[in-house]
């Protein structure tokens, strides 16, 4: 499946049905820092993140480090942001408020 990238004004009524995103600059996608309570928790997140992920085929990138959980959302296919770094962002973030995220 092609995924195209968002237009700009795509891109903006997509980033305002997510909270706490941030667009990093030195590159097109999406950045979001999650904290939980501990590593187990954080990592039973990511879990369940990864099993839909792989559902999506579009995996994030990632960087954990005990109850910290870095992630940047970008359509490496499509060069830039796309619908499914805003639908795996919005999965992402409902199973944060799950877990008892702090993000």
């Amino acid at each position: 499946m092609r995924v195209q990238k968002l237009d700009a004004a795509a891109r903006l009524a997509a980033l305002a049905t997510l909270t706490g995103w941030q667009v990093p600059p030195e590159r097109d996608a999406i950045r979001k820092v999650y904290r939980f309570a501990d590593f187990n928790t954080a990592f039973g997140w990511m879990s369940r993140v990864a099993l839909m992920a792989e559902k999506l085929d579009h995996h994030p990138e990632w960087f954990n480090v005990y109850g910290r959980v870095e992630v940047v959302l970008s359509t490496h296919d499509a060069g830039g942001l796309t619908a499914l770094d805003i639908q795996l962002a919005a999965f992402m973030d409902a199973a944060a408020a799950l877990c008892g995220s702090a993000a």
